[in-house]
C-alpha cells in the first residue's frame, strides 16, 4: 500500500499536471521535483499513463493533445485553433477530423493513422517539450493548409478574440507568402469568421464592402457602395422568435431609410458561396447599391 506521503505527493503531481493542459514529458516532471515513484505510481493507478514511454498524460487530457504526444510533435493548425476557441471550419469540429500535429523535419518511423502531420517549421521557435504550437505556428500551418477564404476566417478569429493583433501580424517573418498575404489583410473589423470570407470572397469577384458601418444608430456587417447592406447571420444566430423579429424590424428601418438589404445565413455563406456572390453581383449590375435619396446615418 502506498504511504499517505505518496499519496499526498501524487495529488499535488496531478494537479500539477492538470494545470500544463493535462499533458508532459517526462524529464520536465523530474527537473520539476517529481519522483520516479510518484510518476509510477499515476500510472500504475490509472489516474495517468505514459505515452511513448516519455510523455506522461492524465486519464482526462484532451484526445488531442494524446495525439500529439503519441508521435512526440505539437498540436497545431486547425486542433490548435478549436482547442483555443478560435473560428474553424465545421469540418475541422467532427470527432473524424485527423489531428494535425507539427513534428520535427527529421522525425522518422511515425504513424500517421488519425493525424495531419505538418513537417515545416513556423516563424517562431518552440521548447524541445511543446505538446502545442503557439499562435504564430497555429496561424502559419493554417495558412498552408486551409483555403485562402478559411485560413483568413481563422486568422481574424485570433485578432478578434486578441489572441494576437493585426499590426504584430504584419511584423512577422513569414517565409511563406501565403501566410504573408494573410498578415497583409488580417484586421479585426470581422465580427465573425463568416463575414470574413464574404468579405474577401467579394473582393475576389471585384466588389469592394465596407465593414461595421453604423447606420440608424446600430452596425451593419457590410455596406457595399453607398446602399447596398449584407447582414450575415452566424453559426447560432438569432434562434428565437423574438431575435428573429429584431432583425426583421431592423431590415425594415434599413429600407425605409432607403437602403437595400440582403442578408445570408451560415449555410449559404459557406455552402452555397456561388449563389450569393451572384445574387451580390446581380444587385450591384442593376446600381442598388447607388440607392439616392438616402437618409444620414
Amino acid at each position: 500500500m502506498p504511504t499517505p506521503h505518496v499519496s499526498a505527493d501524487l495529488e499535488r503531481m496531478l494537479t500539477w499536471l492538470r494545470q500544463r493542459d493535462g499533458v508532459a514529458h517526462s524529464s520536465d516532471l523530474k527537473a520539476s521535483g517529481w519522483r520516479a515513484a510518484v510518476i509510477a505510481q499515476a500510472v500504475a493507478s490509472g489516474e495517468a499513463r505514459r505515452i511513448r514511454r516519455s510523455w506522461i498524460v492524465t486519464k482526462d487530457c484532451d484526445r488531442r493533445r494524446v495525439d500529439a504526444a503519441s508521435v512526440g510533435g505539437r498540436l497545431t493548425c486547425v486542433s490548435a485553433a478549436a482547442l483555443r476557441g478560435l473560428w474553424v471550419p465545421d469540418s475541422s469540429r467532427t470527432p473524424e477530423t485527423p489531428t494535425h500535429v507539427a513534428v520535427h523535419g527529421t522525425a522518422s518511423r511515425l504513424s500517421p493513422h488519425g493525424l495531419h502531420l505538418h513537417w515545416g517549421a513556423g516563424p517562431a521557435p518552440v521548447g524541445r517539450n511543446a505538446n502545442e504550437d503557439g499562435i504564430l505556428n497555429v496561424l502559419f500551418h493554417v495558412a498552408q493548409c486551409l483555403p485562402r477564404r478559411d485560413a483568413i476566417a481563422v486568422w481574424e478569429s485570433a485578432i478578434r478574440k486578441k489572441v494576437t493583433d493585426a499590426a504584430l501580424l504584419r511584423r512577422v517573418a513569414w517565409r511563406r507568402q501565403d501566410a504573408s498575404e494573410l498578415a497583409a489583410v488580417a484586421s479585426s473589423l470581422s465580427d465573425s469568421g463568416l463575414e470574413t470570407i464574404a468579405l474577401h470572397g467579394l473582393a475576389a469577384a471585384g466588389v469592394s464592402m465596407v465593414q461595421q458601418v453604423w447606420i440608424d444608430g446600430h452596425p451593419v456587417d457590410g455596406l457595399i457602395g453607398e446602399s447596398l447592406v449584407l447582414q450575415i447571420d452566424g453559426f447560432a444566430h438569432h434562434s428565437s422568435p423574438a431575435d428573429r423579429r429584431r432583425d426583421i424590424e431592423a431590415d425594415a428601418r434599413l429600407v425605409a431609410r432607403g437602403y437595400v438589404v440582403l442578408r445570408f445565413d451560415y449555410h449559404q455563406i459557406l455552402f452555397q458561396w456561388s449563389a450569393v456572390r451572384d445574387t451580390v453581383l446581380m444587385a450591384v449590375a442593376q446600381g442598388l447599391h447607388r440607392q439616392r435619396g438616402l437618409q444620414n446615418r
